[in-house]
């Protein structure tokens, strides 16, 4: 144990710890910028310098080990001064007009600024301006960017794309798209982990709220909204609402509010999702020469385009269902508005409220709609996108009444929550699996073993006197690891499940940001919650999707079943192919 004195507190920690740690053990906060626990500690903002007894220079806390008998000081005069000169200097060169950036109220560098009384620039402005493609579901406004490689370290040692680079030296270091590509020739996977872990407005996703509110006001339009179920556990958290407020029965009261016309659950499609990739799997299992394995599920468009990017060779072995957000589309698009409303599917808005920023991308695929209406999803709002919605609409929550999801599309298993925690998908179709073959249903929990957080997890099950070998991973680093292990031939699995983002989509990269903390565990424990306290937890159970196939799409697999619900992946190709 090393012994110190942090601002006149007596402090022991541990050998090898930081200034930092070891200021946050004591109840000391030290502002930080740049600093990501064990991704980014290089200490580039300079914003959590202090003073250390007998040294002439100030030092970075995060990444400055302790010593035996250190005197540190963080809120002496010298520090307070270098630490308001850093951030001046930083926004010297920031465009900050706060009050037109989506980040207004939840950036780290207006937060810090207001604390430490910034309320002048004495320096010339000279910030960095650029183009981009406003029409790419991930925006960079290179003016502000503040060069603290949070997004560069993301990408590289958690999903291992490498999109963001250092360019240019000195004065004009800044950050762009790696070997001087265009964003839209990258192998970028739209998974906007870069975007929840800037501090700043520099990185969001594309804005398509005016587009939602104008079919809204469009009195030739039937809007349609779809609420994924990772979004039920996050949305209080851009409002300030309470777990208790934030139900989903508000949630839905709330995009009714909107002017949205009928509120879905997709919980309904990952129910139908289930009985599509199921059924296929169940189908390749008893036809194993045919194709090659293992199957990989394919509800998570950034790692569909991971895959397509890094091992194209591998894409006929993903699923061919669509993921929830297409087939609740198709199905809208075509049962609903010609079966249930009796309109030409053309007058039908369908709108995703998602935790994703690559559901943008996914729906603007050219083979990916089955309906005869064009596009099956005309505009995807991520969850802050609908947080900012309900703000710029004037609508508070808190003073809804709860409302039930409309019918017949809103109904939803406890297996269809839980698609939003990583493993989810895969426990969903090893239940209804399962009594495919057993013509019986197993214990709700009997697949809980591809739960939890590891990066890779692996459980072998027996169905029926088959032995189903199953993988799990979430974070594309960790999807490279296991598709690495695949490629060599070191693991031979049948089922694999990838989530792009850390945690699922209850990480993903639309969801609220919130600084310094990891939400996706806690989100999902949630989705868990829900699981269990659902009455009905199979999605072969679910009432509107069996009244779906009997009364319209026949069974899973059918011939209908395939164009509306299913996709070629090898019809589109990513940028860099």
């Amino acid at each position: 144990m090393v012994n110190l004195t942090i601002d006149h507190k007596n402090v022991q920690v541990p050998e090898g710890t930081t200034i930092l740690k070891a200021a946050q053990a004591a109840g000391i906060e030290i502002p930080t910028l740049c600093f990501l626990k064990d991704l980014n500690e290089i200490g580039a903002c300079r914003i959590c310098c202090v003073e250390i007894e007998g040294k002439e220079t100030l030092a970075a806390s995060c990444n400055t080990k302790v010593e035996e008998g250190m005197v540190i000081y963080t809120s002496s005069l010298k520090a307070h001064y270098a630490r308001r000169m850093n951030l001046q200097i930083i926004l010297s060169q920031h465009d900050f007009r706060c009050a037109a950036c989506q980040r207004n109220g939840s950036c780290s560098l207006q937060k810090i600024c207001a604390d430490m009384n910034i309320n002048d620039v004495p320096f010339q402005q000279d910030y960095e301006k650029s183009e981009w493609d406003q029409s790419f579901p991930l925006i960079r406004n290179a003016g502000k960017c503040i060069k603290c490689m949070r997004c560069v370290q993301i990408c590289d040692k958690v999903q291992s794309l490498n999109i963001w680079d250092i360019v240019n030296t000195g004065k004009r270091t800044s950050v762009g798209v790696s070997k001087m590509r265009k964003i839209a020739e990258s192998d970028c996977s739209l998974c906007g982990q870069c975007i929840t872990h800037c501090p700043t407005g520099a990185l969001r996703e594309r804005d398509d709220v005016r587009k939602v509110l104008d079919a809204v006001h469009d009195p030739q339009k039937i809007v349609v909204a779809q609420i994924a179920p990772a979004v039920r556990t996050s949305w209080g958290e851009g409002l300030a609402l309470s777990d208790g407020m934030a139900t989903e029965k508000r949630l839905a009261a709330a995009a009714r509010a909107l002017g949205i016309d009928y509120v879905f659950d997709t919980n309904f499609s990952a129910d139908l999702t289930i009985m599509e990739e199921a059924n296929e799997f169940l189908e390749r299992l008893t036809h194993r020469g045919d194709y090659q394995w293992p199957m990989f599920t394919s509800c998570c468009p950034g790692w569909v385009r991971f895959l397509k990017s890094q091992y194209p060779d591998m894409t006929k072995q993903l699923s061919t269902a669509k993921s929830p957000q297409q087939m609740f589309g198709a199905v809208a698009k075509s049962y609903f508005a010609k079966n249930v409303l009796g309109v030409d599917p053309q007058q039908v808005f369908c709108v995703s409220i998602m935790p994703c920023t690559a559901k943008k991308a996914e729906c603007e695929l050219p083979n990916i709609n089955g309906s005869d209406a064009c596009r099956d999803v005309d505009a995807v709002l991520t969850t802050r996108e609908f947080d900012r919605m309900l703000r710029s609409e004037l609508i508070t929550p808190a003073n809804l009444d709860e409302e039930e999801f409309d019918s017949p599309l809103g109904t939803g298993s406890g297996a269809a929550v839980i698609f939003g925690a990583t493993g989810g998908v895969m426990e969903a179709a090893l239940r209804t699996a399962y009594y495919a073959l057993h013509k019986e249903n197993p214990k709700p929990d009997a697949f809980q073993a591809v739960r939890g957080l590891d990066g890779v997890k692996e459980a072998v099950f027996e169905i029926a006197g088959t032995t189903v070998r199953t993988a799990v991973a979430h974070g594309l680093s960790n999807a490279r690891k296991l598709m690495e292990k695949i490629a060599a031939k070191e693991a031979d699995y049948d089922f694999v499940e990838v989530m792009a983002c850390p945690g699922g989509c209850a990480g993903g990269g639309g969801q609220p940001i919130t600084e310094g903390r990891e939400m996706a565990g806690t989100r999902a424990a949630k989705l868990y919650h829900l699981d269990k306290a659902n009455p009905l937890r199979f999605s072969h159970e679910n009432p509107s999707v069996l009244e779906l196939y009997s009364s319209y799409l026949e069974k899973p697999l059918s011939e209908k079943a395939h164009k509306l619900l299913h996709t070629d992946h090898e019809g589109w190709k990513m940028p860099s192919r």
